[in-house]
């Protein structure tokens, strides 16, 4: 198998999303899971990270290819 790395988007869920962190994989769609952290998150991304791949593979589609690394930069604002 190769070693794969997928970028993963992290983001906050609001209250009524039910709190704790979205983790999303942009490349693998319908790929994403959540956590109480971030780091919780992205643990159960990689785990869904291979759930992933094993099942397309199992049914025969292709696998993409991890797109290019990203660096993110959030800027916090106050507005008046």
């Amino acid at each position: 198998m190769d070693d794969l790395e997928y970028p993963i988007l992290v983001e906050p869920r609001s209250v009524a999303d039910g709190g704790g962190f979205a983790a999303i994989v942009p490349d693998l769609p319908g790929c994403m899971s959540g956590g109480e952290t971030p780091e919780g998150a992205v643990a159960k991304a990689r785990d869904a990270i291979r759930a992933w791949i094993e099942n397309s593979r199992n049914l025969g589609h292709a696998i993409p290819r991890p797109s290019r690394h990203h660096m993110a930069i959030w800027a916090a604002l106050k507005t008046t």
